[in-house]
């Protein structure tokens, strides 16, 4: 007897493909709606909600037939779309947030990730990926660095899975508590200044538009600081994951083998974008159109991720993710105000 995927008309890649698509073209009409971005969930984190709906209920039965275009999505794609988001961001938006901005962004992201490994590995006893991979997306830009995270360490689905549903609780939660924490005078408590405000929500909040939710619930102003200074922050991916493929190739080898590093070519691709961008952009009609494909293949990505993860998986990581999200959040929250507060004065 032949198998589903012998007797389908369609090649299996081409099926896989056709699924993650409708994924995620649902996912970016659904991302949208005002509701749904007043809250900080783009059409990344509503395709992977959608795949894992999807995942456990028809997808199954449907696996031979496509698993290996769901497989190029989440791989291939994910490398496509991760180069092309460089066109989001130039080296000129370094220059609107000054030395000040680029330091405080550094200082989070080094200190974040490193509090991640530790904790992680140390005290919660987590897998090393598991941690690196909530570490990238709370210290970095939430579930894109999460995925891009994942080739470089060769990350399980479930593990990745895991880290973007913890990196999208706590950072949906930062969109209600930071315009929350300016009500309460949180002015005179860090001697923060409004800009300076922007430049702490920038620095702290997870993904984009998170840090978009949250920043205008203040007011115009303190958005633009604060999406600038998140785009710089994004920009620092590239060098992260080149740093990190080093520092993993080294663990991974054996004590009397050469040590085998694994390069994230795609970073060197990301950073040549950023740099025809800051010097020779697109004409605005062009941008547009590239930018809509990259989100469309970023959502295919995390479509397929969703496909591809059981929700047996989720509950067999237990607890700990969630606290090592908890630790990261209040050192993001609490840790980076002190930070932007020290930093702030001493470079302004």
């Amino acid at each position: 007897m032949r198998s589903a995927a012998q007797t389908s008309p369609l090649h299996p890649a081409l099926a896989g493909l056709a699924l993650s698509g409708a994924v995620a073209w649902a996912a970016m009409g659904l991302g949208d709606i005002g509701w749904l971005q007043a809250h900080g969930f783009s059409a990344l984190t509503v395709a992977i909600v959608l795949g894992i709906v999807i995942g456990n209920t028809v997808y199954p039965r449907l696996g031979a037939v496509c698993g290996e275009g769901v497989r190029f999505s989440k791989q291939t794609l994910l490398r496509a779309g991760i180069i092309l988001y460089g066109f989001r961001l130039t080296f000129q938006d370094i220059a609107h947030v000054g030395v000040a901005g680029v330091v405080i962004d550094a200082a989070m992201l080094l200190s974040t990730f490193g509090l991640a490994w530790l904790v992680g590995t140390r005290v919660l006893k987590l897998d090393r990926d598991a941690a690196l991979l909530i570490g990238a997306g709370s210290s970095i830009c939430g579930a894109a660095a999460v995925m891009a995270t994942e080739p470089v360490l060769r990350a399980r689905s479930e593990q990745v899975t895991v880290a973007v549903s913890t990196v999208v609780i706590f950072g949906s939660l930062a969109i209600f508590l930071y315009p929350l924490l300016y009500t309460l005078q949180a002015e005179p408590v860090w001697g923060m200044r409004l800009p300076d405000f922007g430049v702490y929500i920038g620095s702290t909040v997870h993904e984009v538009a998170q840090v978009l939710a949250a920043a205008r619930s203040i007011d115009q102003h303190t958005a633009d600081v604060a999406v600038i200074t998140k785009m710089v922050r994004v920009m620092m991916l590239a060098p992260f994951l080149l740093m990190l493929s080093m520092k993993a190739g080294r663990h991974d080898s054996g004590h009397q083998q050469q040590s085998k590093l694994s390069i994230p070519w795609f970073a060197f691709a990301f950073i040549g974008v950023v740099v025809l961008n800051s010097f020779l952009p697109l004409p605005a009609t062009l941008n547009r159109v590239v930018l809509q494909a990259d989100t469309f293949m970023l959502a295919m990505a995390m479509a397929a991720l969703g496909l591809s993860t059981h929700l047996s998986a989720l509950r067999n990581a237990g607890i700990k993710p969630m606290i090592l999200g908890a630790v990261l959040f209040g050192w993001l929250v609490v840790g980076g105000a002190l930070v932007n507060g020290a930093l702030g004065r001493l470079l302004t």
